[in-house]
C-alpha cells in the first residue's frame, strides 16, 4: 500500500509497507512475504552483527528488534524523538541512527526541527544531531567514517563524520537541491547518492558531492525511496505510491516496487 525504507539483503528485497502494517520482501521474481506486523507502522529497516533485524516503529517511537520469539522493544525513543520516528541506518557495530518528523506533518501543524538519535548495541539512546529539517534517508560511506542525511524539508543532503563512540560531528552541506524534497536515499559505489524527491514533480535523480545531477529518472506516480540491489547490485528499486499520507491508515493508496538497470553498483550501508 505505501512502500518504504527499501534495504537490499540475503538476496532480497526487504522494506516496510507504511499503511500495511507489515515489513515484507520480495525476490526478483516478484514473489512477496510477510516478515512480521508492526501495527504502529513500520519504517527504517537494519541488521545487528548477528543478523537479527531491527525496525523502527512510527507511532510510538520505538526502536523494535526481531527474535525468534517475536518483536522485543530496543529503545523507547519517545522521550527524545519531536514527533513519529522514520527512517534510519544501521553500521557494522549495530549502531542504529533514527530521524523523525520533528512535527505533525499530516496534520498540517506549523514546521518544527527534529533530531538524529543513536541507539547502541546496549539499548542507550542519545541526541547526536539537532536542528535537522525533517531528517530522513541516510547512508553511511564504506569506510565507515561518513553519515549522509536526506533533509526534506531542507531540500539538501547534509554530512556529518562519525566518530569513534558513534557521535556526529562537522557538519556541512553535502548537496543543496533546491525544488526537491530528499526522502529516501541510497548510494553506489563512485560516492554518489541515488534520491528520491515525492513532491516537486523531480522523480529519482543521482547527485554528486557539491549537487551535480547525473542521472534523472522518471517514475508512474510519487518516488518515496531507493535502493540499489540485485545480484551485481546494479538494479535500482525505486518505491512509489500515489497518497502523501502514510500516517491515514484509511487512505486508498496503491504501492509499486519499480526497477531501472544503472551501470554503477550499490555501496556503503544500508
Amino acid at each position: 500500500m505505501f512502500p518504504e525504507g527499501p534495504r537490499w539483503h540475503r538476496d532480497k528485497l526487504w522494506f516496510s509497507d507504511m499503511i500495511g502494517g507489515q515489513v515484507l520482501t520480495v525476490d526478483m521474481d516478484g514473489n512477496a512475504a510477510v516478515v512480521v506486523d508492526v501495527p504502529q507502522q513500520p519504517s527504517g529497516l537494519g541488521w545487528l552483527p548477528d543478523g537479527r533485524l531491527l525496525i523502527v516503529s512510527m507511532l510510538d517511537r520505538r526502536l523494535l528488534r526481531l527474535d525468534s520469539e517475536g518483536l522485543v522493544e530496543v529503545a523507547d525513543l519517545s522521550h527524545l524523538a519531536s514527533f513519529h520516528c522514520n527512517d534510519m541506518v544501521v553500521d557494522h557495530h549495530g549502531r542504529a541512527y533514527v530521524g523523525n518528523f520533528g512535527f505533525n506533518l499530516n496534520g498540517q501543524k506549523p514546521f518544527a526541527p527534529a533530531e538524529i538519535i543513536l541507539v547502541t548495541p546496549d539499548r542507550e539512546a542519545r541526541v547526536v544531531a539537532d536542528e535537522m529539517a525533517f531528517p530522513n534517508g541516510s547512508v553511511i560511506t564504506p569506510d565507515e567514517h561518513t553519515l549522509i542525511v536526506a533533509e526534506t524539508f531542507g531540500s539538501k543532503l547534509t554530512a556529518f563524520d562519525i566518530e569513534t563512540d558513534g557521535s556526529l560531528c562537522h557538519r556541512r552541506t553535502w548537496a543543496q537541491l533546491d525544488g526537491a524534497y530528499p526522502d529516501g536515499i541510497c548510494l553506489d559505489a563512485e560516492g554518489a547518492v541515488w534520491v528520491a524527491s515525492p513532491a516537486g514533480k523531480i522523480g529519482v535523480m543521482r547527485v554528486r558531492e557539491g549537487g551535480q545531477i547525473s542521472h534523472h529518472i522518471n517514475v508512474t506516480t510519487q518516488p518515496y525511496a531507493c535502493m540499489l540491489g540485485g545480484s551485481q547490485r546494479k538494479t535500482l528499486f525505486v518505491l512509489t505510491a500515489e497518497t502523501i499520507n502514510p500516517e491515514d491508515a484509511r487512505a486508498k493508496s496503491t504501492g509499486r516496487i519499480e526497477t531501472v538497470q544503472v551501470d554503477v553498483p550499490g555501496a556503503g550501508l544500508p
